[in-house]
């Protein structure tokens, strides 16, 4: 999983409550396995409405999406991540989020970022044609006008997003203890590494 400490660029002022994970991806595009591609398909239905923020030249790659509450309720699809993932997002900023939508970012590497409304409403209107900066370091939103916005988040998720850790990072970076786990246990209990000799033996 690659590391976030910082994402910063143009943020796509989307701003809509309730955008489900079939909104996000729909269900037509979830025949692939694969997490490559399904950005074509992100966000399809907004995508169909003339003038929507995800067909402007200026927001072309942003990496921030802002959105309005309850942001990816409905299924608990991961594709919604790996759709998201592959259209270039990788922070979103919105009032609430689904928790499993919320979970499955975070195993995706995408930071979700819970703001009050007021505060979402303020990036919006700067998210129009000034860059946004989210710091995970220190927790905290910048615009270039000296908006300063401090949020919340879970010190593992922290660590994880960081450091770049997901499920299988996380077991490696444990490989000592388990190796050192299994030695002992080895020796302790070697009929659990092989059973069938020890009931030879037994027998």
């Amino acid at each position: 999983m690659k590391p976030v400490s910082t994402v910063e660029g143009r943020a796509i002022p989307l701003g809509l409550k309730n955008i489900d994970t079939d909104v996000i991806i729909p269900a037509h595009w979830l025949k692939t396995v694969s997490r490559e591609g399904l950005g074509k398909g992100a966000f399809e239905s907004i995508r169909q409405t003339p003038g929507n923020p995800f067909d402007v030249e200026d927001f072309a790659g942003a990496p921030i999406l802002i959105a309005g509450d309850n942001f990816g309720c409905g299924s608990s699809r991961e594709h919604a991540a790996w759709a998201m993932l592959d259209l270039g997002i990788t922070a979103v900023i919105a009032p609430s989020f689904s928790d499993i939508f919320s979970g499955n970012a975070f195993k995706n590497g995408i930071l979700t970022v819970a703001l009050p409304q007021e505060q979402v409403d303020r990036l919006l209107e700067v998210a129009q044609d000034q860059p946004i900066s989210i710091d995970l370091e220190n927790q905290v939103v910048t615009t270039p006008f000296q908006d300063r916005f401090t949020f919340e988040i879970d010190p593992f998720r922290k660590r994880c997003l960081i450091e770049g850790l997901d499920e299988i990072g996380l077991t490696l970076a444990s490989e000592g203890a388990i190796t050192t786990h299994e030695e002992t246990r080895g020796q302790a209990l070697p009929w659990l590494d092989n059973p069938q000799k020890s009931e030879r033996e037994a027998a």
